[in-house]
């Protein structure tokens, strides 16, 4: 018999570094400036606005040891927060192991192969502004959509 791989058989905390870092997919969606609405506390307006730190070609943090040193409004996700990031979009690895619902089949764990995050179109278009080129005052002049939490 085979043994079921870590994700179905640890929980979150009981994860080694290397395997919470596995579970990132490189879709890069938390990666992407998302505005909060005063008015609407439960949804968030999507832009496309990039992170300062994200590169685009890697779909990966530029300087992941430091991104809370450099971006303080980015959130370190941690096996004792992740299920209260309701912000994390419904893809995320974490967010779905948080929730019991299992990696989804294009997760690069799973189907074994990187790219089928963008054949499966859950990857952020490599084309998207970075925030440090736009003034805060005109976000809402990028903004794609809203998402309910």
């Amino acid at each position: 018999m085979t043994e079921k791989p870590y994700w179905e058989r640890k929980t979150l905390a009981e994860m080694t570094r290397e395997e919470w870092e596995a579970l990132c997919d490189g879709c890069g969606r938390c990666c992407i400036v998302t505005l909060e609405d005063e008015d609407e506390p439960d949804v968030l307006q999507e832009t496309s606005m990039r992170c300062r730190l994200f590169d685009a070609e890697k779909r990966r943090c530029s300087c992941y040891a430091k991104r809370t040193e450099l971006v303080p409004e980015c959130v370190e996700l941690k096996p004792s927060n992740v299920a209260s990031l309701s912000f994390m979009p419904k893809s995320c690895a974490y967010r779905r192991l948080a929730e019991g619902r299992g990696l989804a089949p294009w997760h690069p764990l799973i189907s074994g192969d990187p790219s089928t995050v963008e054949k499966a179109d859950i990857a952020v278009p490599r084309e998207l502004t970075d925030e440090s080129d736009v003034r805060e005052k005109d976000y809402w002049r990028y903004v794609t959509g809203e998402r309910k939490l």
